[in-house]
């Protein structure tokens, strides 16, 4: 965790100007947080504080902004500058990082191929042990039929408005049109190699493709169909279609229910070897989606940019 954290440090203190300060201010600037946390865990119950997590922390950072300098060195940041620059326009900065953690928030199991932000019953469990044993409790809303599992059908239009999302997403900030068929090439490539990784991480190598369903492959040629439509759609309507997609994707996940089966698969992330990781992932998974709908809301209030 603190070799892209000493990377960001770095790059973004290049960025800003620090020039040969910026290696040692990102290689302080891990230690100090390490240096932090292991202080703090005196004071905490059942944590115990480590120099080795403290060495390799640090050693950590330093191996991040030493990645950050020789790259910069090597002209490889620059030539990213050049091709962020050739492909996206100027705007693109939040899409980008929503976009590189797609592929993360993939890694969690969903109970719905490339389903992100199924939170209702979590936060409906929450905040009944937050509000138990006091009046607000009856202010809370009650279940009066018990939620049904999504059809086939409606399971497939789910995947195909959740693979839409991100594709609109970065349409929007792509250039052209031959960018944008492009990246719908990559995305979907990516997306089927991730969850390949996250259903063979849960239930074993030879279960990779389980989760390949014919929902799910509906789901996906859908997907695949529309994305091909929207090749050549203005910017400002792919940030709808991004929002009508995340609205009614969110609505249909958080209304089904999941699996007793789901559940008890997740023990494997949870309990398991995973679970100095699955945190990380689960809540990539459940903000992700929100994240781009306040991207989304915030891009169509400002004003259409013009085109350079």
């Amino acid at each position: 965790g603190y070799i892209p954290l000493g990377f960001l440090l770095a790059l973004g203190l290049m960025r800003s100007g620090w020039g040969g300060w910026s290696w040692l201010l990102a290689v302080l600037g891990s230690l100090l947080l390490t240096l932090t946390v292991e202080t703090v865990q005196n004071f905490l119950p059942m944590r115990i504080p480590s120099n080795v997590d403290l060495g390799l922390n640090a050693a950590g950072g330093l191996v991040g902004a030493s990645m950050a300098w020789v790259l910069q060195h090597l002209g490889a940041l620059r030539r990213w500058s050049q091709f962020r620059a050739d492909w996206f326009t100027p705007q693109a900065h939040g899409s980008l990082v929503l976009l590189a953690l797609w592929p993360a928030a993939l890694l969690y199991p969903a109970s719905v191929p490339f389903g992100l932000g199924q939170v209702a019953e979590r936060v409906e469990d929450g905040l009944l042990r937050l509000l138990a044993d006091t009046p607000f409790l009856a202010w809370m809303p009650v279940r009066i039929d018990t939620a049904l599992p999504l059809s086939p059908l409606t399971e497939a239009f789910c995947i195909a408005l959740c693979l839409l999302a991100p594709l609109c997403l970065g349409y929007a900030d792509l250039r052209s049109v031959g960018r944008r068929a492009v990246f719908l090439v990559m995305l979907f490539g990516c997306a089927l190699a991730v969850v390949a990784v996250s259903s063979a991480l849960t239930y074993g190598p030879t279960h990779a493709w389980s989760w390949l369903t014919p929902q799910a492959g509906l789901g996906m040629g859908l997907a695949l169909l529309l994305g091909l439509g929207l090749l050549g759609v203005p910017p400002r309507w792919c940030h709808v279609g991004l929002l009508l997609s995340l609205a009614v994707s969110l609505s249909l996940l958080n209304r089904a229910p999941a699996s007793a089966y789901f559940a008890q698969s997740l023990e494997v992330w949870e309990q398991g070897r995973f679970i100095r990781f699955h945190g990380l992932s689960q809540w990539l998974g459940w903000l992700w989606p929100f994240a781009a709908l306040w991207l989304g809301v915030r891009s169509l209030a400002m004003p259409p940019a013009r085109p350079d």
